[in-house]
């Protein structure tokens, strides 16, 4: 079995880093370690992250940089080159865990092969419930989420998903995992990509591109997304022509990556 980071991307939203830390606290499985990727919070983030360390068995480390505009490339880089696991579940800080969430990815890691899974969405007239309640557990049936299928719980009705070399228009990088090589050998996440999107699809491309297979978690490996406005998308044009070149040219490998973070002992 191999070692797992828990891989969370967070800016500016405590509230939310809190129930996906007591998501975490729940799990069938524990990570190896928890790194938080984040790009740029103010203090309270940090202060939330520490007041949690205590109840952790594992490390929980807080990658942080200053805050000039939506740089998610850049920081799970960062957190990706701090890290000692060999296997990587990487989630939003606005994401909470079904409680064998881990397990479903652990159960289905192998080698040459990324997953990604489903997102049930929390909807905004249940956030003031949501945070008052503090609730962590979800099931088909409860109250304030919509797409309800994607949170049957079902490994047996999983099994009929099987990995491919297509990409998928479901993927979100919301819930993803991969193997820490893999995303060494293609140089991480692509920093030319600023703003908000196509990071994480034009990251996938490139594992494709090298050979590594994608399978569907349905069924297994659910999240639940917490309602929130929508990012500035004044960048995705400029993203747009980035994964467009990775899919016309066949690009294995960025240039602006992680590699300037790697010391050379920490690539295995």
């Amino acid at each position: 079995m191999p070692s797992i980071a828990l891989l969370i991307s967070t800016y500016n939203w405590p509230e939310a880093l809190a129930l996906i830390l007591k998501s975490a606290l729940q799990q069938t499985k524990m990570p190896n370690e928890i790194v938080i990727a984040d790009d740029g919070s103010k203090n309270e983030t940090k202060v939330l992250i520490d007041s949690f360390r205590d109840q952790f068995k594992i490390p929980i480390k807080h990658v942080w940089h200053e805050d000039k505009g939506f740089r998610k490339s850049l920081i799970l880089n960062k957190a990706i080159a701090e890290m000692s696991s060999d296997y990587i579940v990487q989630i939003d800080g606005d994401c909470i865990m079904h409680p064998s969430f881990i397990a479903d990815h652990a159960a289905l890691a192998e080698p040459n092969v990324y997953l990604y899974g489903s997102r049930v969405n929390i909807q905004k007239p249940f956030l003031s419930q949501l945070f008052t309640s503090q609730q962590i557990k979800f099931s088909p049936f409860s109250k304030g989420i919509k797409k309800r299928t994607r949170a049957i719980h079902a490994p047996f009705l999983s099994s009929f998903y099987k990995k491919n070399n297509t990409f998928s228009r479901k993927l979100r990088g919301c819930n993803v995992s991969y193997w820490r090589k893999d995303a060494i050998t293609i140089n991480g996440y692509n920093e030319d990509m600023e703003g908000w999107g196509r990071e994480d699809s034009e990251f996938i491309l490139r594992l494709i591109n090298i050979g590594i297979l994608g399978r569907r978690l349905r069924y297994r490996g659910i999240v639940y997304h917490i309602w929130h406005q929508e990012k500035s998308k004044d960048q995705l044009p400029e993203n747009d022509a980035i994964e467009q070149h990775t899919i016309k040219n066949n690009i294995k490998r960025c240039e602006n990556g992680i590699d300037k973070y790697l010391n050379p002992s920490s690539i295995s």
